[in-house]
């Protein structure tokens, strides 16, 4: 796989990110999604597949804590397109049994807790709107934390067994911001407000001054990494 990547990686790395994923919904018709949080990031991305038509499934995880601001979004980037953007929702027997005994908010009592309500808000549906697929895309960029620095814009996922894009991984976020401003893209005010990261209400926070981009989830636990498990890597 390695060595496929590396000739993939030589046909693209002198495409825009729109004709590279207009390179790859050739290659894996029908097998390619893209999930959107509806971030800075994600929103640039689905206007590059909506506005030119990309067969590119969209998607999104729908866990149920999201923001107001994060619903608007949604709501109007299907008015806006009018595409489809497909919700997957957590297995609600599995996340009532896990309401019934420890509570709405038991991610704040341990990582361990966290990482359940993580694990079947956000993984375990994942893993159903990627299956099937060839070809994972992502809004993730370089500059967001330390352990996406270290990624590659193009990699093998191996958890999920599929080639993984980050269109726009080179880009800087002052980047991202002048491209949603020359083409008039709704985004989440809460980015304006000091969420650089946005993901459920009860897990994010503003940043302050200095810190890290990841600073504000799951701010109450003490960890350099923060990631939920749904970009992991090996």
């Amino acid at each position: 796989m390695k060595e496929k990547l590396i000739e993939i990686a030589e046909k693209i790395k002198d495409l825009d990110p729109v004709e590279a994923l207009r390179f790859f919904a050739d290659q894996y018709p029908g097998k390619i999604v893209f999930s959107t949080s509806f971030g800075w990031e994600d929103q640039v991305i689905t206007h590059m597949i909506f506005a030119n038509d990309l067969p590119i499934e969209v998607f999104t995880l729908e866990t149920g804590r999201l923001f107001p601001e994060t619903y608007y979004v949604w709501n109007r980037t299907l008015e806006i397109y009018n595409k489809p953007i497909h919700a997957y929702f957590p297995d609600a027997q599995v996340l009532q049994q896990m309401v019934d005994k420890k509570g709405p908010n038991s991610f704040y009592e341990s990582v361990e807790n966290r990482k359940e309500c993580c694990g079947i808000r956000k993984l375990e549906p994942l893993k159903r709107a990627l299956k099937g697929n060839d070809l994972w895309v992502t809004g993730i960029r370089s500059e967001q934390s330390t352990n996406r620095h270290d990624m590659a814009n193009l990699e093998w996922d191996e958890q999920n067994q599929m080639i993984k894009f980050h269109p726009i991984f080179f880009w800087s976020l002052d980047k991202v911001k002048e491209y949603i401003k020359i083409n008039n893209i709704v985004y989440n005010t809460l980015h304006d407000k000091g969420f650089p990261s946005i993901g459920c209400a009860p897990c994010t926070r503003a940043v302050r001054e200095g810190e890290d981009f990841r600073a504000g989830r799951w701010w109450w636990e003490d960890q350099s990494k923060k990631e939920c498990g749904l970009h992991t890597t090996t």
